[in-house]
């Protein structure tokens, strides 16, 4: 192994949870440029979509803004729901908000944190 090469095992590794939550971001973002190809949501959800992908990717690649912004979709995803579920008496989103406040909470922990650059 070539000196100059840095050791692999002191890299930051992405953690599965982090994994997961990005993959459930870029699903959220697919999902939603399907809705507005399909003309059955808004083209204003295509800023959601774009930030949702954005998230998905900094959070794959480690990057404490794609963290900070897959925190702040996970948390508005919480809000949004709740606010569904309260309006609009929409009983399975209670679904999407429990796995979305899982996210939220596995996001804040220490060991999430001291992962990212």
């Amino acid at each position: 192994m070539n000196s100059s090469t840095p050791d692999s095992s002191s890299a930051p590794r992405l953690l599965p949870g982090m994994a997961i939550i990005a993959l459930w971001m870029l699903l959220l973002s697919v999902l939603g440029l399907v809705g507005v190809t399909t003309h059955s949501l808004p083209r204003m959800a295509l800023l959601i979509c774009v930030a949702f992908g954005a998230a998905g990717t900094g959070l794959l690649r480690l990057q404490r803004w794609g963290w900070a912004l897959a925190l702040a979709a996970v948390f508005l995803s919480v809000c949004y729901g709740t606010y569904v579920l309260f309006r609009f008496r929409q009983g399975p989103m209670i679904v999407m908000i429990l796995v979305n406040l899982i996210f939220f909470l596995y996001l804040v922990r220490p060991q999430v944190i001291e992962r990212l650059r």
